[in-house]
């Protein structure tokens, strides 16, 4: 599987003072080069690789080094606005959504930010409020219409087994839902962790 993270295409801001780049609000669609999402998925669908930028959460910009990443059957592009922009919508198979309740995403936003990112509770509590909550009503919840699958909360069994068998239908070139299933010889749901990251 090639995993494409949205996160990874914030716009470049080097031309911002740290100060400023602090302020942009990247719960906001505007906040991605989604020219560049469109390019890069593009190119990968097209069987070539390509120089996926790298974001520093630490510093609200990208970094000069990118990661070169090679095509394969599968394709992931995942972030919170993976269904937003009607061009990279339209190249994927399959849109899978998942749904996770509001107290759980600010509990793991706080455990992100404050944990991992080393940001205080009072600030991530207030961008929660300002930005994060209400972009997400505005811009994300609205993308659920796109999906092919809504997975409700966690690692659902029947959910993931229902996205394995499309992804292996797909690999495999058959129709989904041609009324054969996929020969599933481990189930994914055994493997897989879902990663509902707000």
């Amino acid at each position: 599987i090639t995993r494409i993270p949205l996160d990874n295409y914030y716009e470049d801001l080097t031309h911002l003072p740290f100060e400023e780049r602090e302020a942009v609000n990247y719960d906001h669609p505007s906040a991605f080069e989604w020219e560049l999402v469109r390019e890069q998925v593009s190119t990968l669908l097209d069987g070539d690789p390509i120089e996926m930028p790298t974001y520093d959460f630490e510093i609200h910009n990208r970094t000069d080094a990118t990661t070169r990443v090679e095509p394969t059957d599968v394709i992931l592009v995942e972030g919170i606005f993976a269904l937003y922009d009607d061009a990279v919508r339209e190249a994927c198979d399959l849109r899978l959504y998942v749904e996770t309740d509001a107290d759980v995403r600010i509990l793991r936003r706080i455990e992100r930010d404050v944990i991992e990112r080393g940001r205080d509770l009072e600030g991530v509590i207030e961008q929660y409020l300002s930005t994060v909550k209400p972009m997400h009503e505005r811009y994300v919840e609205p993308t659920r219409k796109h999906a092919d699958l809504i997975v409700p909360e966690g690692a659902n069994g029947v959910a993931v087994t229902v996205l394995e068998q499309r992804i292996r239908a797909a690999v495999a070139g058959t129709a989904a839902g041609d009324g054969t299933d996929a020969v599933v010889e481990e189930p994914l749901a055994d493997r897989v962790a879902v990663d509902n990251d707000p």
